[in-house]
């Protein structure tokens, strides 16, 4: 998935000449936590933080600083046509909240760390009515490919799968639509599968 369709296009932006305390009204009137600073042509300057911007408000008010002063002058940016595990990856590996979106030096977009979990937590099915089994697969050939005809067959209809390596174990969460897992998980089990959680 290209980030380019999870961004916020044509993001609230603010200039170099903006003052502190007009940021800070512009974040809270529009429930936002991060600005981008741009040119007249859009070009980024510099990328600004609510958490930035509260830390200066105090001093902007007995010295000269300004949002040069506090904004990130060299932000990290992401291009609108990378994969959307790379702004995630970049997000996660600085511990920041959100990257700047540019294409040929312009300002297209940002994404933040609310729009990769929300892309997430709509994958997986987490908000809507679903089960869930969770079974260890083994590194056998065909060992996955088993489980999930086990599954199938037993009524399960498989909306996704992530995996997780735990210690030794490779463990598949199954992601179905509502149903009783209690006779996926027999069927499983008497199969010699290990099931460590069947949740409707």
């Amino acid at each position: 998935m290209k980030i380019h369709s999870l961004m916020i296009p044509d993001p609230i932006t603010v200039s170099l000449h903006t003052s502190i305390s007009e940021a800070i009204e512009l974040m809270k009137v529009n429930s936002i936590r991060h600005l981008p600073v741009v040119s007249e042509n859009n070009h980024l300057e510099g990328f600004l933080t609510l958490a930035d911007l509260k830390q200066g408000l105090i001093p902007s008010m007995v010295s000269d600083l300004s949002l040069q002063d506090l904004m990130i002058k060299d932000p990290i940016t992401v291009d609108p046509d990378e994969e959307i595990e790379y702004a995630a990856q970049l997000i996660y590996n600085h511990k920041i909240g959100g990257l700047p979106v540019v294409k040929d030096n312009k300002l297209v977009g940002i994404i933040t760390a609310a729009d990769i979990l929300r892309t997430f937590i709509d994958m997986m099915g987490i908000l809507t009515t679903t089960s869930r089994i969770d079974v260890v697969i083994g590194d056998q050939p065909d060992a996955l490919k088993k489980a999930w005809q086990i599954i199938h067959d037993n009524g399960g209809d498989i909306i996704n799968v992530g995996m997780t390596q735990q210690a030794d174990k490779r463990v598949y969460y199954f992601r179905l639509s509502a149903c009783q897992t209690a006779v996926i998980r027999r069927a499983l089990e008497k199969d010699k599968f290990e099931v460590l959680a069947a949740m409707d």
